[in-house]
Order: C-alpha cells, then structure tokens, then sequence
C-alpha cells in the first residue's frame, strides 16, 4: 500500500507503515481506548504557538487563544502555561478558561450577544477587555458597569468591509455579516464610548474572518483599521493596544496559508511604517494553534457498494466531525495501518448518522476493509468543541499525546450522562 502524504505541522508520520503521531502507535491507541477516539499533540501546539512568538519577538504583544477552537480543559491548560491569554465568547467560555488556570487579565470577551448576566461574571472576574460590537451593547456594559462599581475596559470591533476569500459562514469582516461596527461609523461610536462614565477604552479590534489561507485581506484590514486609529486619536482618544483579531488558516488539503511568523514581519512593516511598531499588539488565534495537531481515530464498520457509488461506513459520524456537513468542508483521510494488501477502491466515508449529509470524505481513494482504522486529519479544531450527540451518540474519548506518553483528557461519555439533567413526566 503506498504511504499517503501528511499536512504539514501535525507530528505524524509512518513508522513501519504504522501511522503514529509523535511516539505513539495510533493503531494500538484505537486497540486501547476504543473509537471513535480524538487524539491530539501538545508539540504540534506548542509549534504552532512558537511561530507566533517568533514573529512577536521584541515587540509588546499578547497572544491570546481563541477557545471557541477547542475548549477542552488541557489543551486550555496547556496554552495557559504557556503564557497565552484567550478570547472568549460566552460566559461559559469564561468559566472554562478560568478552570484551566486562565490569567483573568489576559482574558479578552469578544461576541455579538453578550448577556447582563456574562458581562457581570467577566466583570468580576476582572478581565482585561470587552470587544464592543454594537452601540446597544455599549449602552448595556456601561449601565453593568455602573451598577458594579467598576469601569469596563472595552475596545470596539471594526467591520472593516474586507473580503477574507473564505468560507461564507465563516466570513466576519463583510458589511452584511453580523459582526462589529462598520466602518464608516466607528470614529462617531468612539466619541459615544469615551463619554460612559462606566466604560474605560483601552483598544481597538478588527477579526475578518477565519481559514485565511492568503495575507493580503489582513493587510488591507490593517490599512483600514490604522486609518481609523489615526481618527480616533486625532480627537484625544487614546487606544492602548490594537487587536488583529485570528482566522489564519490551516494545511487541510494542500493548502498553503503563511506562516505566523511571516504574516507579522510584514503586518509590523506596515505599523513600523504607520508610527505604531511600540504599541501593544494583541491577535486571538483558534484554529491556526489547535487545527493540525488533532486527528479522530474511526473504525471501518462496513464496505457498502452501490450502483452509482461505494461507501466506507465508519463508526465516526458529522455529530463528531461537524465541519464537512457545515462547510462541505475536506479533511484528509488515510488508514494508520499501510501493510495490508486490499485493492484501493474509490469511496465516499460516511457515518452512520441517519442524515445523507453524514459524510467525512467524499471520492476517496482507500485500500481498507471491515475492522481496519482510518485517521480523519486536521481535527483538532472545530469538531470536538462544536460536536453533539445527536442520535443519541456519545461523544468520544480526548487523550494527549506528549512524546511517548498519551494522556487521557476526556472520559469518553456513558450513554446515562446523556440524560442526567432530564425527568420523565
């Protein structure tokens, strides 16, 4: 069987013709542990981080981790102590970062729905920022605030009008999405914010949107966002730090995003060039830290021929893997045994969810049968943290994997937890 090729960044690689992701034979994890399994690498994560530094370095700047991407405990502890903060979205966001050991200054809350009820909780955690997105929101924050006894640090997200080249659902940066203040209105709303007496402005945000795999619409985001800067404080508002928001994309299929660490030589370029190369940088990367360095581990339950097509149904199904039903979405599949010698036929994977938009690979080339394991690549974003239990499926077990050593950071569930919360009439 030919070895299949690896995205770039996720410590797997072959070894025998067994697939292992650092020192661990994930063959044997899934003989273990049971599947369908996630599996990540706290060196791949931790890699992935290094590259922001690296890009960071001499420069005041704050990396704080988009949680939304993967919101499980460890890996939140992992970033945690390795000095990051985090962006948040929800009050129980909060809790988690918290739980894990967060800084609750470097913590940063940003979403278009923040309740009263959030807003108190982030308040009196002492959080470092609020990321405003709308005038009504700001009316509310101050009127929390007041009623707190504490001046809310906030920073307004720009929608700057500039097309990420992604995904529409994942697009956030267009005047028709839902997010932030626009453009064109952002000076006037600043005005409005620095006469709260409940409100402290501290900053200013711009997030366009994510799986960025080209550098050119940050730049012009940037441009636009510096313009707005230059406004602002021309009318004695002084911004402390400038947020450049996440969205760098990941290698799922040959793609080719620029590194970290490149982005930002050219994005300080630009500050240095504008006068703003001393002020305190923040970025809010998710998926760009956690992407590449998960796979989910599937059992092949049957080979299914059809008239028009062959199915591979595996025990893996969209309530795990969300991303290819959402977002028709592609992530490498490839067996993590390569020694057999079953022809390759062309397949589409699917689950056994009963919903015909339960497929993790369409026209796949695989040489599998009943009982081998496949890995489904680059999962490490995005599946676990939007998965359900739909059909009444329990969610999978979580382990990480550092060095030679799998740690298990998730119980896989019981079929009884599903209910705990629940009451027969």
């Amino acid at each position: 069987m030919t070895t299949p090729n690896l995205p770039r960044g996720t410590h797997l690689q072959y070894r025998v013709q067994q697939l292992t992701l650092e020192e661990v034979d994930l063959k044997q994890l899934a003989s273990t542990h049971g599947t369908p399994l996630f599996v990540y690498s706290k060196a791949a994560m931790l890699d992935a981080l290094a590259a922001y530094e690296t890009g960071f370095k001499g420069r005041q700047s704050q990396i704080c981790y988009a949680m939304k991407a993967n919101s499980s405990l460890a890996v939140l502890q992992l970033f945690a102590k390795a000095g990051c903060g985090f962006d948040i979205v929800s009050g129980g966001e909060l809790a988690r970062a918290l739980a894990a050991g967060a800084d609750a200054k470097k913590i940063i809350f940003s979403g278009v729905g923040k309740t009263r009820e959030e807003m108190w909780a982030a308040l009196g955690a002492g959080i470092g920022c609020f990321n405003v997105e709308s005038l009504a929101e700001l009316d509310v924050l101050n009127e929390v605030a007041l009623d707190f006894g504490e001046r809310a640090p906030i920073s307004l997200r720009v929608n700057p009008d500039v097309d990420a080249k992604t995904h529409p659902y994942i697009s956030t940066g267009l005047k028709g999405n839902k997010f932030g203040i626009a453009h064109k209105e952002v000076v006037q709303a600043y005005a409005y914010a620095a006469q709260c007496p409940g409100l402290r402005v501290v900053g200013i945000d711009c997030h366009i949107g994510s799986q960025i795999v080209d550098a050119s619409p940050y730049l012009d985001a940037a441009d636009r966002m510096l313009d707005l800067v230059d406004a602002i404080e021309a009318n004695g508002i002084a911004l402390e730090h400038l947020d450049f928001g996440g969205g760098l994309g990941i290698d799922y299929a040959g793609d080719t995003p620029p590194s970290a660490d490149v982005l930002w030589i050219k994005l300080f370029e630009k500050l240095d060039a504008r006068g703003y190369g001393n002020r305190k940088i923040l970025i809010e990367p998710g998926r760009s830290l956690v992407g590449n360095a998960g796979v989910c581990l599937t059992e092949v339950l049957y080979m299914k021929p059809g008239e028009d097509k062959n199915f591979c149904i595996v025990d893996a199904a969209m309530n795990d893997l969300p991303r290819p039903t959402l977002y028709d979405a592609y992530h490498g599949i490839v067996p993590v045994d390569t020694t057999g010698d079953t022809p390759a036929q062309m397949v589409d994977v699917v689950g056994p969810i009963c919903e015909s938009g339960d497929w993790l690979g369409r026209d796949r080339s695989l040489a599998v049968q009943a009982g081998d394991i496949l890995a489904v690549l680059s999962t490490g974003a995005y599946s676990m943290s939007m998965g359900s239990n739909y059909n009444s499926r329990n969610r999978p077990m979580e382990i990480l994997v550092d060095g030679t050593e799998p740690h298990i950071i998730r119980e896989r569930d019981r079929t009884e937890d599903q209910w705990a919360n629940e009451r027969l009439l």
